[in-house]
């Protein structure tokens, strides 16, 4: 049985600008990341896809997209990918991240997250690093970062 966010998800992709719908939802769900005005283009188990445009409000001081702003798009289409796939009874919180600013970051930028391994219930926590590559609209990695999650069980009453 899919995890209720993707569940979520497939319904609204049946609507006109279901993506946008869903973007507004999970950014009312978690309003920082409003701040960026996410678009979330793909959302699977074991993968996520998300754009923010080249906007004032993402803009730093020489007129690239901000480190911060593809700081947050790293997290967020992390943490929806994990959501997404996570097996029924786990739970998940990030727990560090490590970046790389690879070249100028300028047009929309287009965010790829996946698991370096699979994610599964167990009954003790694990580690699991998620990699999220952030393009440019000519192709060029911009950025990219791994993503330290916590995988647990559901502690019960």
């Amino acid at each position: 049985m899919p995890a209720p966010l993707l569940n979520l998800y497939h319904r609204m992709q049946r609507w006109p600008a279901g993506q946008w719908l869903f973007s507004r939802a999970v950014c009312f769900k978690a309003p920082y990341f409003a701040s960026i005005a996410p678009r979330i283009t793909v959302l699977e188990p074991g993968r996520c896809e998300g754009r923010i445009a080249h906007r004032r409000k993402v803009t730093n001081h020489i007129g690239t997209v901000h480190a911060i702003a593809l700081c947050n798009l790293a997290e967020l289409t992390a943490g929806l990918m994990v959501d997404a796939s996570l097996p029924k009874g786990m739970r998940w919180i990030p727990k560090g991240m490590e970046v790389k600013y690879l070249a100028k970051a300028t047009g929309t930028q287009h965010a790829v997250a996946a698991p370096e391994q699979p994610i599964v219930a167990a009954e003790a926590g694990y580690a699991l690093p998620v990699n999220v590559q952030i393009r440019d609209t000519a192709g060029t990695e911009v950025f990219e970062a791994r993503i330290a999650m916590w995988i647990s069980p559901v502690k019960k009453a």
